[in-house]
């Protein structure tokens, strides 16, 4: 099954989860796109970009950790969604007012469901929306 990743799932290989299973699971999706690749959306990459400043900001890491971070994510099979964003705008706002969810996790939601795909994140309020669903969120039995 394809894996869509979003960002909080990405940015848990730079800063490492509290809890120690979701340390773990980290791991696991790490390899999950060595081995098979993922796809993001367009707004993943400001995303992610947006969660290595502000780690660094807040000193949780250093530029060079970032970057060294940053070469690894981009030695990964991670391919872009090519749909534009214009053409889910409709179904992306209808997702969002139906589950409570802002329009960039909407986003999220409709690749997934799009494609058939696990999504692999560590946001409760996505995954539990994706559930509603239908969907299949990474590490759920």
């Amino acid at each position: 099954m394809p894996l869509v990743l979003d960002a909080s799932a990405t940015l848990a290989w730079l800063i490492e989860r509290v809890d120690p299973a979701e340390s773990q699971q980290a791991l696991d999706i790490l390899q999950a796109v060595r081995i098979q690749g993922a796809t993001v959306p367009a707004l993943w990459f400001p995303e992610v970009a947006n969660g290595v400043v502000i780690s660094e900001r807040r000193a949780s890491v250093t530029p060079a950790k970032s970057a060294f971070f940053l070469s690894k994510v981009r030695s990964l099979w991670i391919e872009q969604d090519e749909t534009p964003p214009a053409a889910t705008l409709s179904l992306v706002l209808s997702l969002a007012r139906t589950y409570g969810l802002t329009g960039y996790d909407a986003t999220y939601l409709e690749l997934v469901l799009r494609m058939g795909a696990t999504l692999a994140t560590f946001d409760h309020q996505l995954a539990e929306a994706l559930r509603e669903a239908g969907g299949k969120v990474f590490g759920d039995p």
